[in-house]
Order: C-alpha cells, then sequence, then structure tokens
C-alpha cells in the first residue's frame, strides 16, 4: 500500500511550509499564516470524465 499524498501549498495563503498537526489524518497546519486545515477525498463523480471532442474553443 502507497501513501498518501500531501499538500504543496497552503489553501490559504499558498505557503509551502506545511506540517502535519496533531489532530489526525489529513491535518496539516501552515506555520506562515498560522492556520490549520484538514483534506477530506470524497469520492469519485458519478459522471467521469468528460472529453471535448472538437479539439478546442470556437472563434
Amino acid at each position: 500500500m502507497s501513501e498518501r499524498a500531501a499538500p504543496f501549498h497552503c489553501p490559504y495563503c499558498g505557503d509551502e511550509d506545511l506540517r502535519p498537526n496533531e489532530t489526525g489524518h489529513g491535518a496539516w497546519e501552515c506555520a506562515a499564516c498560522n492556520r490549520a486545515f484538514q483534506l477530506k477525498f470524497l469520492g469519485l463523480l458519478a459522471r467521469g470524465v468528460q472529453r471535448n471532442e472538437r479539439g478546442g474553443e470556437a472563434i
């Protein structure tokens, strides 16, 4: 089993100085803006991936 991915940037200030928070799984704290947040995977969307078959936007 592989490890879960860690966030690269704080969702509030964009800084990269993140550390795991002692609250639990998926909890992180940002040393730059002094905020704590939690990430959670909700699941896959029922509609799946939709592709643009035209190859680009109309001008």
